[in-house]
């Protein structure tokens, strides 16, 4: 039987602005990745996105990205690879605290945006977060674009890696994703997402935004969860991966 986890990045409200629909959305995912207080987030939003996770059993992600709340970690930032250790481990440290408290663990993290993207093509920067991880705790899950140097970093130092797509993001003939100041970036309508998450499940394929059919490895889907049609996303593609025979259920 085919098995995918499917995540969605949460926890991403600050201060009075409040993103996303957490509460509905943790209904049908198996993983979250929380925003730990760079790019989004923050100490309360932190603390009850916790709870929300464990009172619906879904598994808990540190969603550590660049320090750029203004563009909320998606522009690249020139940092070095032991600055990225360090944001990292301190992200990873936060959020940690909250799961403890709250009587949960730590399961798997997720760098976030421009961080993740960075991470997927440059091996020295993906070598020091997989190094973070591993010295925070070599059990966590190292949550990475699927075949890409953070994924191969991880493995290389011993983490568990999970190879991680995209619903809702177009792809390059490189299989990174389409860059979101270019046209076609986003996967705006769910029907099209449901199509390609069951092609890159089933038949390990994705068609890039240029038409070429692409390899793909395929463990963990991603729905964004700032995005206003990410409740209606994770609804359908959850129905229908259930309709399909595929086991819905967080990486182990």
């Amino acid at each position: 039987m085919l098995t995918i986890d499917m995540n969605c990045d949460l926890g991403e409200s600050y201060g009075v602005y409040s993103i996303g629909m957490d509460e509905e959305v943790l209904k049908f995912v198996t993983s979250a990745n929380i925003a730990c207080g760079f790019h989004a987030g923050d100490p309360r939003t932190m603390r009850k996105t916790v709870q929300l996770c464990l009172q619906n059993k879904v598994a808990i992600g540190a969603h550590p990205g660049l320090q750029d709340l203004q563009g909320f970690g998606r522009r690249n930032i020139d940092i070095t690879p032991e600055e990225a250790y360090e944001l990292v481990l301190y992200q990873m440290g936060a959020l940690s605290a909250f799961v403890k408290a709250e009587g949960g663990r730590l399961h798997h993290v997720k760098p976030h945006g421009a961080l993740y993207n960075m991470a997927a093509k440059n091996r020295p920067l993906a070598d020091s977060i997989a190094r973070a991880v591993y010295d925070f705790d070599n059990q966590l899950i190292l949550y990475g674009l699927s075949a890409s140097e953070l994924v191969k970093a991880g493995e290389k130092i011993g983490l568990r890696c999970a190879n991680e797509v995209f619903a809702d993001r177009t792809y390059q003939d490189d299989a990174t994703l389409t860059p979101r100041n270019q046209k076609k970036a986003l996967i705006e309508d769910a029907d099209e997402a449901t199509l390609q998450v069951l092609s890159m499940i089933q038949q390990q394929k994705v068609k890039t935004v240029l038409g070429k059919e692409i390899s793909i490895q395929a463990e963990t889907i991603c729905v964004h969860g700032d995005g206003l049609e990410a409740l209606a996303f994770v609804k359908m593609i959850r129905k229908r991966l259930q309709e399909e025979g595929i086991l819905i259920k967080s990486v182990k």
